[in-house]
């Protein structure tokens, strides 16, 4: 099987003291095939699986192609923790490989770019076939997995487009949301609340109840009371409530937290479109105690 790349192969190379017999027989081999090899020498696992990961990952995403391809060797004990450290970079694929039928594999399906041997459990010679057919195994050939069988296209195909989508794991260009409660609101359906115009709300649990509620920019919800207490903390937007029975009124804008009493008569008005975080002490229920105009009057004279 012919190496899968026309470019010259630079390997770079480590291990800690459980693999670097080994690792040492593998550069000397990969040096009489006149392989390019920078050697690390040895370390901590952690550290020269990190090292290696970041080189080869600099190698792997430089948006300027590079005269040669980068490779990289790592042993330990297993070959397991070295292959963990290399694989938190974008763009490395390490295997751990302790066959050549591994090897054969991770090359075809993985497009395997740093290999990861045990330095407990592997001999010399076998590290070096399974060096060998790692160095001369292409990406998506035939392979035990395949029954040594072509793949088919449309296998073929998907692996393909998977190297690209790999490739961005990591790459910083992922979006996430640190808040557990917003990711709570990710891809659920809001059900509107119909006595309240611009209302809508995903109940989340049941007595005691939380929900995630959305109001449109402003809505204003009509004096009302429950028969629970409730906990809120604002996730977006701003708001005023209004506590009728004690006559106060509070402005919440975003990680604002207010408590309303249970039987407490509140009204609100939604200045920007607004979501928030509640949480009653029993189960959901609302009890009207004006209507729509009544409410936009009592706001207006405010």
């Amino acid at each position: 099987m012919a190496q899968d790349s026309k470019l010259p192969l630079k390997i770079i190379a480590g291990a800690d003291d459980f693999g670097c017999t080994l690792k040492d027989a593998l550069v000397t081999h990969l040096r009489s095939l006149n392989i390019e090899v920078e050697d690390l020498g040895t370390g901590k696992y952690y550290s020269v699986g990190e090292e290696i990961g970041r080189r080869v990952s600099s190698a792997a995403t430089n948006p300027t192609p590079t005269p040669t391809e980068t490779r990289g060797l790592v042993a330990c004990g297993t070959g397991v923790g070295v292959s963990i450290f290399a694989n938190k970079f974008p763009g490395v694929y390490a295997s751990t490989c302790v066959s050549v039928d591994d090897a054969l594999n991770t090359r075809s399906i993985n497009n395997c770019n740093v290999l990861a041997v045990s330095g407990m459990s592997t001999s010399p010679e076998s590290g070096i076939s399974i060096l060998d057919t790692w160095l001369q195994t292409p990406f998506k050939c035939p392979c035990p997995a395949s029954g040594n069988n072509p793949w088919p296209t449309e296998i073929d195909s998907f692996l393909e487009n998977s190297v690209a989508e790999m490739s961005k794991i990591g790459s910083g260009n992922e979006k996430f949301d640190s808040c557990a409660i917003c990711c709570l609101a990710k891809n659920r359906e809001f059900t509107p609340v119909e006595i309240m115009p611009g209302g809508s709300m995903k109940i989340v649990r049941e007595s005691p109840t939380s929900a995630i509620v959305r109001f449109k920019a402003g809505s204003v919800e009509p004096a009302h009371h429950h028969t629970f207490g409730h906990d809120l903390v604002v996730m977006k937007g701003s708001k005023r409530v209004w506590n009728l029975s004690k006559e106060e009124k509070y402005d919440l804008g975003v990680g604002d937290f207010l408590f309303t009493p249970a039987g407490d008569v509140h009204r609100v008005k939604y200045f920007e479109d607004t979501e928030f975080f509640i949480r009653w002490d029993g189960k959901w229920d609302i009890f009207l105690d004006e209507d729509l105009d009544a409410a936009a009057a009592a706001i207006e004279k405010d």
